[in-house]
């Protein structure tokens, strides 16, 4: 009996033996978790902030590509209900210098114009919007044209430009900018880049599509021009 006893005794110091390195061993399997989901946020972290240490880059950078326009940085913090940031707002209003009319750049280019201004915040209108239209010219050609918002036709990537004149010398490639008779934006900002042609019936002007400077999948950071045109009127 007593050697039966003494089993007895063996195996449950096995078993708890056994249950204690097991519990070791979950709680180092637990700190080991710990310890990854920390080293995860850890490069999401560093991630996020290579992504606003581009971004800054980025606006510097065509800060640097307009040096006749004093401009200040903004952030986007909403948009509408479409896909594309047709209408957006951004977190600077009247209070930080900004107006109705206020140009809108990001990416390469324009973005848009500010419809609405309140005191901390404003509303941009995007150049894709259908209510967009432009007055532009296609470079180096100086061929004077329209652009025009199309959310239907941004969905293949591209925006319409109408009332080129045919004997325009307008190639592939080529890029389109706001015109000096522009009510609406100051002259030289970069629309987008000339991807196709074709003439019209009228046999006196042609139409082109253009790729956007600027990606309106998504836009998170911008610069507004802060000097204002000397007439503004719908365009």
């Amino acid at each position: 009996m007593q050697k039966g006893i003494n089993e007895i005794g063996l195996w449950t110091d096995s078993k708890m033996k056994n249950l204690n390195e097991i519990k070791t061993l979950t709680d180092e399997n637990e700190a080991l978790q710990a310890e990854l989901a920390s080293c995860k946020q850890e490069i999401t972290n560093y991630q996020n902030k290579m992504l606003e240490l581009q971004e800054l880059r980025d606006l510097y950078d065509l800060d640097e590509s307009y040096p006749d326009y004093e401009m200040t940085a903004a952030h986007v913090f909403a948009k509408d209900s479409t896909s594309w940031f047709s209408t957006f707002y951004i977190d600077k209003g009247t209070k930080q210098g900004l107006f109705k009319g206020a140009n809108v750049l990001c990416g390469d280019g324009v973005a848009g114009i500010i419809t609405e201004c309140f005191d901390d915040y404003a509303k941009v209108r995007a150049v894709i919007d259908d209510n967009s239209n432009i007055s532009a010219k296609v470079m180096p050609a100086n061929a004077l044209c329209t652009v025009e918002g199309d959310l239907n036709l941004y969905d293949s990537g591209y925006l319409l430009v109408e009332n080129i004149d045919k004997d325009a010398n307008v190639s592939i490639g080529d890029k389109v900018v706001t015109s000096p008779i522009s009510d609406l934006y100051h002259s030289g900002l970069i629309i987008g880049y000339v991807a196709k042609t074709s003439y019209d019936t009228n046999n006196l002007t042609m139409t082109a599509y253009i790729t956007p400077a600027v990606d309106f999948s998504n836009i998170t950071d911008v610069l507004v021009i802060t000097a204002e045109k000397k007439t503004v009127s719908h365009e």
